[in-house]
């Protein structure tokens, strides 16, 4: 298919979506979210596909929304309304990317996200959503945006983690090893990132073996099971909150001092014991 930050493929019972914008370590922008949801319904559209398989091209496998895109986006729309923040377009703009995210959630076709490098912010939540993780040992996953500027849309850290590491997590903005992730249960395997590829392919072929009805079935039981518990409504929650945090005094004066000195930058000083998030002018 015709994608321009995402590579599709599909053989052998297994359709393989890989993040494809490398030079920005994939990144997300506006695009990506769109082509993400199509690609996913390409492969539920597709007979010959049972399963597949979500990764990163090049060194990581999504390092987060692209915030050169995002801050410069939202100072522009807050210039636009004379400096205000409207809350309720701030929601359904980011209403349609949890809807993308969602779309691995919601495929019949099982989801095996493939992490290596770096999976930060955003790209969290696309491996959340999935259906199994499987994560090279060295890996990073975490949500540094949960210091400032930041909350996750998808909420899915408590679900897949239970309340304890759930909050740890948040509270601190501290990232996982795959092989820590492993040990929690957040993910069901972290391996050395030369045999994460042959790894992935195996469970794939395997969940190939099944009869597709059977694993929509499946998939759809343990699904609802969450659904229950809140699910749809903590992501409300979670997407408004996100859009509160993007706009507090502390959120505003970090997203200004990635704009004049750059990410790396802002990050640095983020991330400081300190936590210099800049000043409002």
């Amino acid at each position: 298919m015709d994608f321009e930050t995402i590579a599709y493929s599909a053989a052998a019972g297994i359709a393989r979506i890989a993040l494809n914008r490398p030079q920005r370590l994939n990144a997300i922008d506006a695009r990506m979210t769109a082509e993400l949801g199509d690609a996913v319904a390409a492969a539920g559209d597709d007979p010959a596909v049972r399963v597949i398989i979500l990764s990163g091209a090049g060194r990581a496998f999504c390092a987060g929304y692209d915030l050169d895109w995002g801050t410069k986006a939202e100072d522009a729309s807050q210039r636009a309304l004379s400096g205000h923040w409207d809350p309720a377009r701030d929601y359904q703009w980011m209403s349609r990317n949890v809807r993308a995210f969602m779309s691995l959630w919601e495929s019949p076709k099982p989801v095996i996200a493939q992490v290596h490098g770096w999976c930060v912010g955003g790209g969290t939540d696309m491996a959340l959503c999935s259906d199994l993780i499987y994560m090279a040992e060295d890996a990073q996953i975490g949500y540094p945006p949960a210091r400032v500027w930041g909350e996750p849309t998808t909420a899915m850290w408590v679900y897949r983690l239970g309340l304890e590491h759930a909050k740890r997590l948040m509270l601190t903005g501290q990232p996982l090893t795959g092989a820590e992730a492993e040990r929690l249960g957040l993910a069901s395997r972290a391996v050395p990132a030369s045999e994460l590829a042959v790894v992935v392919e195996e469970m794939a072929a395997r969940l190939a073996t099944i009869p597709a009805s059977q694993l929509a079935m499946s998939k759809l039981l343990v699904n609802q099971a969450y659904e229950n518990m809140g699910l749809r409504t903590t992501q409300m929650l979670g997407t408004i909150l996100d859009g509160a945090a993007r706009h507090t005094p502390e959120g505003i004066a970090w997203r200004d001092l990635a704009m004049k000195e750059g990410f790396r930058e802002a990050v640095r000083r983020r991330d400081a014991p300190w936590g210099d998030y800049g000043e409002r002018k």
